[in-house]
């Protein structure tokens, strides 16, 4: 597993879970990772020592190193090892004007998105996702961070300046009030729904992350929510990864698709054993007995 924090709830529950089906699987920090790129022996090292021996690779890749990750997980895959999500889908998702551009191109549902590189036009932008209150997305955020809600229109005017100043890339959406301060998370492994919540902000935030002090719910998506889920993940390539829709009036919209997502707050929302769904779909790729052999260094 390509990880930073091996202690994350998340990398603990697919280390056990890993354990219990009888694999070896070892959590390595990807920041110490370096590679040879050469066309006939590519070669990745680890605190001095090289990598072989390895079948199947999860990759965790934090967004704040996402570059440095990717080209890790791409010289991997040069080298023959099976990824859970593959670096290109990774990109795809991490990139959230392309992601919606995907998405948009094949009919999913999506909140009217707006995206410009000059401030001239804030004002027609602001009207372009139906006005204020708007919300205001750094195109890398991750978690509920860099994204702002502005509540009037000069107070959103002020924030999408003040980014442009700062040479900072941003997205426009609209605010869906109907929402209420909540999305539903599902977890799509393998082409299919595995688990599904409700998360709902904090009393006074509009965003429903977690770790900005929501509350999860386990609920029951309807077949349409479930079949927007898997059209997406596969749109983007991605094997595993959360899909957060908005409830709308007009049906679900797609909120953002999460490539790494974390497995706490849904397992012990939903009781669901994620984390052995996602064991048992590698052995699927890559054979348990593959999954058994050990770390040559």
């Amino acid at each position: 597993m390509m990880a930073r924090n091996p202690k994350l709830y998340s990398h603990q529950r697919l280390l056990e879970a890993a354990r219990a089906h009888g694999h070896q699987l070892d959590i390595i920090d990807t920041l110490q990772m370096y590679m040879n790129i050469a066309p006939h022996n590519p070669q990745v090292k680890y605190k001095g020592q090289l990598i072989t021996g390895y079948m199947a690779v999860i990759p965790r890749i934090g967004a704040s190193i996402t570059m440095y990750g990717l080209a890790v997980l791409r010289q991997l895959e040069n080298m023959g090892v099976w990824s859970l999500n593959d670096s290109v889908a990774i990109a795809r998702s991490r990139d959230k004007l392309r992601c919606m551009q995907i998405l948009a191109r094949r009919g999913i549902g999506l909140p009217v998105t707006g995206f410009s590189h000059s401030a001239l036009y804030t004002d027609d932008m602001i009207e372009m996702v139906g006005g204020a209150p708007v919300v205001i997305k750094l195109l890398e955020g991750t978690q509920g961070l860099g994204v702002v809600l502005g509540e009037t229109r000069n107070s959103a005017r002020s924030v999408i300046e003040a980014f442009r100043k700062a040479n900072v890339n941003i997205l426009l959406q609209e605010y869906i009030k109907e929402a209420g301060a909540s999305d539903v998370r599902c977890i799509v492994v393998g082409g299919k729904v595995v688990a599904s919540m409700m998360r709902t902000g904090s009393t006074g935030e509009f965003r429903s992350n977690l770790h900005r002090g929501g509350t999860a719910t386990k609920i029951k998506i309807s077949p349409e929510e479930r079949s927007i889920a898997v059209r997406s993940a596969t749109l983007m390539g991605l094997n595993v990864c959360g899909v957060d829709l908005l409830r709308t009036n007009h049906g679900p919209v797609v909120l953002e698709i999460n490539s790494s997502p974390g497995l706490e707050g849904v397992e012990k929302a939903t009781g669901i054993d994620v984390a052995t769904k996602i064991i048992e779909y590698i052995e699927t790729h890559v054979g348990p007995a593959a999954c058994t052999q050990k770390e040559k260094r």
